[in-house]
């Protein structure tokens, strides 16, 4: 039993699927990255399907994984889905193309893994949308609960994980979070052999979220610059 199983419930019903706001921006930045296209959109650790209904307007079949049961009994009915380990994911080399995470690194300990199983599972020129977390602004570390003048205590710069939260009403207390500092979780991408190509972020006045769109470019298609072209 994951600790996702025994909150599923409460995060069915505090959740929902049919919410209008977007306080956090999530929902924008998922439209804007991901966007318009045809085909099977993977999502990674889909929990209960809340975003499958934003990836169907775009044109694109939602398809979810998760390791956790209850989760996917809630998600079940939303979208076709899997109980799988993101690390190794039951799906044919090249056969997808789009793979997104949505607010889900900070549950995944081995996210640079999960980034490369994502490489893996993508269609040459296929899209990775991380719609996540944003490192420098929220985990431990981070008081919001004056969202005027967010306290930043000593630990970002510390891979961690902890239930230590400013507030009761989220997820953090319950399941423990992750916490990758920005250039560690930047470098996992670009280790995964994707391309980065468009950046976002959410939430105001400081930041929630941050999110990027990246391609599996094949390596012999990526342009590389030499350091004589970078200084000319």
């Amino acid at each position: 039993m994951t600790a996702y199983d025994t909150i599923a419930d409460w995060y069915e019903s505090t959740f929902p699927t049919s919410r209008r706001d977007d306080p956090l921006g999530i929902g924008a930045a998922l439209r804007e990255l991901l966007g318009p296209g045809a085909g099977a959109c993977l999502e990674l650790g889909c929990g209960t399907g809340v975003h499958a209904a934003a990836i169907r307007t775009l044109g694109r079949t939602p398809l979810g994984v998760d390791v956790s049961a209850g989760m996917l009994r809630h998600a079940a009915g939303r979208l076709p889905v899997a109980r799988a380990d993101a690390t190794a994911l039951p799906i044919a080399t090249g056969s997808l193309p789009a793979v997104a995470a949505i607010m889900v690194h900070t549950d995944m300990p081995a996210y640079p893994a999960v980034l490369r199983e994502a490489a893996r599972v993508l269609a040459p020129g296929g899209v990775f949308v991380h719609v996540g977390v944003h490192p420098c602004f929220c985990g431990g570390f981070a008081d919001r609960s004056d969202e005027r003048a967010i306290v930043i205590r000593p630990g970002y710069r510390e891979r961690s994980w902890t239930r230590a939260s400013w507030t009761d009403q989220g997820l953090r207390d319950k399941v423990g979070a992750t916490h990758l500092p920005l250039p560690e979780l930047l470098h996992a991408v670009l280790d995964a052999g994707l391309v980065f190509e468009r950046f976002a972020e959410g939430g105001a006045p400081t930041p929630t979220v941050l999110a990027w769109r990246a391609k599996n470019v094949p390596p012999g298609c990526r342009i590389r610059v030499s350091p004589d072209d970078a200084q000319a």
